[in-house]
């Protein structure tokens, strides 16, 4: 007996069908159909998962080496019907239709109601064209394509938009990590997730989500590691230490996050070390601590000075002078230092029109510094303002505008115009 036909034979006595068991074990149908029929050799690792999924005790393990092919006509068995799709009928791939016809059902009702497409839909629908194509291999350019694609997105879209996407390849990534795979292919699969993470995780903080969005930073941590690549594992720690500070986790966090991101990098620059270094400016800043916050700058400037080449295009996994002004010039508004004009004045030159959140957090920083300097009125009203009219939140935008509300001195926390930005900030009581 083959192992396609004792895969059926036990589907049909535990009355499973072929898109229960995807589901049970997170594959895609087309691929199981397959494998039910004998056209794939079958991974050690499928075999061991169908083995225990099916109860098969060890025989579904010790046929998987022996797997005979229908396309060389060496098997004469018919392929599995999978139960609850059809009971009989001239078609071998009757199951696999069935689940393609229901997801394709999915698809249509979804984008007629204006919800959301259904994880997998899409991927069910076009299995059958994928496996004529003989898509089981990996396409790692096309996924670092969609990272790519995202981190774009993220810069010109409404915070939140992009969760429910991002959310789904997620998924889908996960069905991809069942596979046996050769070790480089692997690593890049997992520099892929930790990217596509990471890109949740900002996204989960800019909308409002800090509980989600340090869940998604700890997973993107791990998948980091795990991949072995050095500036990406910087990056992640980088980063997640930028976000604890906008969304005022533990100046301990902060910290921590910010070391071992130092230390991971041991002297190399690149963007990850650029932004853990920006990260404990920005701490020592919001806590008032002029001495460190400035000291700060001075380190990420010699490191940015040192970073080899810059990257052409605004990027969250890049760190170009546009970042490097914006922080220049957070630490100057928060320390109340004359330079913020000017240092506010050049990062606004270098930012593209469609940098919606930097843009925004610009003018939040510049209404910060004129509140220091006293011209309370005016600086209320340029924060309503650009509360009012942003298209894309951000955590950073929320950490500005509760500093604001905290800068107002105690006499012009009345005024209506205080008032009024205390309603637009979240959280603010």
């Amino acid at each position: 007996m083959t192992f396609g036909a004792k895969m059926c034979e036990l589907m049909t006595s535990q009355n499973v069908s072929l898109r229960r068991l995807a589901i049970m074990i997170n594959y895609d149908p087309g691929y199981l159909s397959k494998i039910s029929r004998d056209l794939k050799p079958v991974p050690e690792q499928l075999a061991a998962l169908l083995d225990q999924v099916l109860d098969a005790r060890g025989e579904l393990v010790a046929l998987a080496s022996g797997v005979t092919s229908t396309e060389t006509g060496k098997t004469g068995e018919l392929p599995c019907i999978p139960v609850g799709t059809l009971n009989s009928g001239p078609t071998p791939d009757e199951g696999d239709d069935s689940v393609k016809r229901r997801a394709a059902l999915q698809l249509i009702a979804a984008l007629g109601a204006g919800s959301a497409i259904p994880p997998g839909a899409v991927e069910t629908v076009l299995a059958g064209v994928e496996d004529a194509l003989g898509s089981d291999v990996l396409d790692l350019a096309e996924w670092e394509r969609v990272v790519h694609d995202y981190d774009y997105r993220l810069r010109t879209s409404p915070a939140g938009t992009l969760i429910e996407d991002l959310t789904t390849d997620i998924i889908a990534m996960d069905g991809l990590f069942k596979r046996h795979m050769p070790p480089l292919q692997k690593a890049g699969l997992l520099r892929v997730s930790s990217a596509l993470t990471g890109l949740l995780a900002i996204e989960l903080g800019d909308s409002g989500n800090p509980r989600a969005a340090r869940v998604a930073w700890g997973t993107a941590t791990r998948a980091a590691d795990a991949s072995g690549d050095q500036k990406l594992r910087v990056w992640v720690r980088g980063r997640a230490a930028e976000d604890a500070v906008f969304t005022q986790r533990s100046p301990q966090v902060v910290t921590q996050l910010a070391d071992e991101a130092i230390r991971i990098a041991d002297g190399t620059s690149s963007p990850g070390l650029l932004r853990a270094q920006a990260a404990r400016a920005y701490l020592a800043a919001v806590e008032g601590d002029r001495e460190h916050s400035l000291g700060g700058l001075t380190d990420s400037q010699s490191t940015f000075d040192r970073l080899p080449g810059s990257a052409a295009h605004e990027s969250v996994f890049g760190y170009r002078e546009t970042q490097q002004r914006w922080g220049e010039t957070f630490v100057y508004a928060y320390a109340g230092d004359a330079r913020a004009d000017a240092s506010l004045s050049e990062a606004r030159s270098l930012y593209p029109q469609a940098a919606l959140a930097p843009r925004a957090n610009l003018a939040l920083m510049e209404a910060m510094s004129l509140i220091r300097n006293r011209e309370i009125g005016i600086g209320l009203e340029h924060a309503v303002q650009t509360l009012q009219g942003h298209t894309r939140s951000s955590a950073g935008g929320y950490l500005l505008s509760a500093s604001i509300l905290s800068a107002i001195p105690a006499k012009a926390r009345s005024l209506p115009v205080a008032r009024e930005l205390q309603a637009l900030t979240p959280g603010a009581a």
